[in-house]
């Protein structure tokens, strides 16, 4: 019996472990590089295959048939194997449909030279057979074409031995096994075949390359988990993490990382990184530099700068353990935190505007109870007056009924202003600013206030230009505007003028609001906007106030980021000035609705 039998029993052999190597790559078929790997090892099944059955051909007509089978899978091989190892070595980005088309161009112009090499023999020159081993064997006299497929298939296995070994020096020690497996397992079929192109043996010893090359493969699958835990599966679950991961050895060299990390930390956009000290690509973040070298603990929060920007992560150092439960390294996790930080800050921010309110209504509830008081007393003591004198008939009690009426007076006038500012704020202490037309907001004033100037003959100009934005709460501007005119009504004799500008100054606003009155009295100046609880004073026809007014303006003028003064003179009239915020750069848009609300 000739040896080509047992050759082509160990053939068969070969073909079936790269069958069951195809059927583990499509069960994990999920992975790039599986399908890529599967596929060749396929090619190498028809090449196997079709050789166990050419060694043991009759004739050369069977062999030509048999030929035809193995070139379905020769041409193609290399491709699939060297798409595989760009996938496998973390360059699945370069997988595009133009680079496949361009690695084709060669195994397709092969397989039809092959298919048609009786029309123009440029594949093989010719094809004879000898039976100088004891059974048919074919001579092949390789043409041009021939060499052309050889030239491409070594140079594309040149270049991709040398991207594995790259990978391989700056893989972590669990990868470098599998690696080595894969250059050991893809050095077998092109080694035999250089050996047989080399020495011209009778026997093509390029399929039996398979044999060593499926035990290597096999041995990785069932050892290893290669297919599972290959380096692109963990390269691909580590890109599709929105957190960055940085593996540390135990020395504290870096031995990978994730797309999400180069983002966050600027050291590690160089593929020099790999195999670097954690001191060295950390250097511009002590803090968490720091946090490496430490024992592994919980995560905390920590602010990190990059590309000027400041966002916050949660930090979480742990350990990986190897299979004998043994430290191997460390990971390094970064969660990006900074929207929920920014959330905090703005309830903390919202907290502390609800206290300053609550403590603002707390404070307006003491004015009140200390204006509210005195009158109610007054007006006890007058009731209780007029009811003894009431008892001697005869006596007038006009004087009694008068101050009587003025007391009632005040107190109506302080229940007017509170309603005024409980109104306002109906739904509880809001602030809510936004953009606002503050020459509008000035005429609605203006005529809201129309009766009582134009019953002492007073003239209120406003020289505040159309389209003055200003940034406020609409309640709290509306009562600060409110007060200051009514106030300088009060104090303004007949005939006078009240006269309202405004100028901008940065990011504020100056509001002023002057008038001709009797001025400010000295006694008063430097209490005037001090006091929290202002004394009331009579206006020029008589008005009556309860000292309110100045303290609404003054709070919520400070509610809106402002500040509020004054400028007196004696006889001369007073100018009251605030500062308001102007609001931020907007669409002009935005700016015509604002025009379209205020006017509504």
């Amino acid at each position: 019996m000739s040896y080509n039998l047992y050759l082509s029993a160990l053939l068969m052999a070969a073909t079936c472990c790269t069958l069951v190597i195809s059927y583990l790559s499509w069960k994990r078929r999920e992975l790039p590089v599986a399908i890529s790997y599967g596929l060749g090892v396929l090619t190498s099944a028809f090449y196997t295959f079709g050789y166990a059955f050419e060694i043991i051909s009759p004739s050369l007509e069977h062999i030509r048939f048999w030929l035809r089978i193995e070139y379905i899978g020769i041409p193609f091989g290399t491709m699939l194997w060297f798409i595989m190892v760009l996938q496998l070595t973390g360059r699945q980005a370069l997988v595009r449909k133009w680079l496949v088309i361009a690695l084709m161009i060669v195994p397709v112009i092969t397989f039809i030279a092959h298919n048609t090499n009786e029309w123009h023999h440029l594949f093989y020159r010719s094809m004879t057979i000898n039976n100088l081993e004891g059974f048919p064997l074919v001579t092949l006299v390789k043409g041009p074409m021939y060499l052309v497929h050889v030239v491409y298939s070594y140079f594309f296995f040149i270049i991709g031995m040398i991207l594995l070994l790259q990978m391989h020096r700056k893989a972590a020690a669990p990868l470098k096994r599998q690696i080595t497996l894969m250059l050991i397992g893809s050095c077998m079929p092109y080694g035999f075949t250089l050996v047989y192109l080399i020495t011209n043996m009778p026997i093509d010893i390029s399929p039996f390359g398979f044999i060593f090359s499926s035990v290597f493969f096999l041995f990785g699958i069932y050892q290893f988990n290669m297919l599972r835990l290959a380096p692109l599966a963990v390269q691909k679950v580590f890109e599709s993490m929105k957190d960055a991961v940085i593996v540390f050895d135990l020395d504290h060299m870096i031995t990978g990382f994730n797309q999400a990390a180069v983002r966050v930390i600027v050291g590690l956009n160089r593929k020099q990184a790999i195999g670097q000290p954690a001191a060295l690509v950390f250097t511009f973040y002590p803090k968490l530099l720091e946090r490496i070298m430490q024992e592994p603990s919980s995560e905390n929060k920590m602010q990190i700068s990059n590309q000027d920007q400041e966002r916050f992560f949660n930090v979480q150092v742990s350990l990986i353990i190897d299979k004998k439960l043994k430290p191997a390294g460390k990971m390094l996790l970064l969660s990006d935190v900074t929207e929920t930080v920014r959330y905090e800050e703005r309830l903390l921010d919202n907290a502390r505007q609800l206290q300053e309110l609550n403590t603002f209504k707390d404070k307006m509830f003491n004015v009140v109870a200390h204006d509210i008081r005195d009158p109610l007393a007054v007006l006890l003591n007058l009731m209780q007056l007029m009811e003894e004198e009431m008892q001697d008939c005869g006596e007038s009690h006009e004087e009694i009924v008068h101050e009587m009426g003025q007391q009632i007076q005040k107190t109506f006038t302080l229940v007017e202003s509170l309603l005024e500012w409980f109104q306002s704020q109906r739904g509880g202490m809001v602030f809510n600013p936004a953009v606002r037309d503050l020459a509008r907001t000035v005429q609605m004033s203006v005529r809201f206030l129309q009766v009582r100037s134009e019953g002492k003959s007073i003239r209120i100009l406003s020289e505040i230009p159309e389209e003055t934005f200003v940034f406020a709460d609409k309640e709290m501007l509306d009562l600060i505007i409110r007060n200051l005119l009514s106030n300088a009504i009060k104090f303004t004799d007949y005939g006078g003028r009240i006269t309202l500008r405004a100028e901008r100054a940065e990011d504020k606003m100056i509001v002023s609001v002057s008038d001709t009155g009797a001025g400010v009295p000295d006694e008063q100046i430097d209490s005037l906007l001090q006091e929290a609880y202002p004394v009331p004073s009579v206006g020029t026809a008589g008005e009556l106030g309860v000292g309110l007014g100045l303290t609404l303006c003054r709070e919520f003028v400070r509610l809106n980021g402002g500040e509020i003064w004054f400028d007196s003179a004696p006889s001369q009239g007073s100018t009251f000035y605030f500062s308001i915020p102007t609001p931020p750069p907007a669409p002009s848009h935005a700016l015509n609705q604002i025009d379209r609300s205020e006017t509504g």
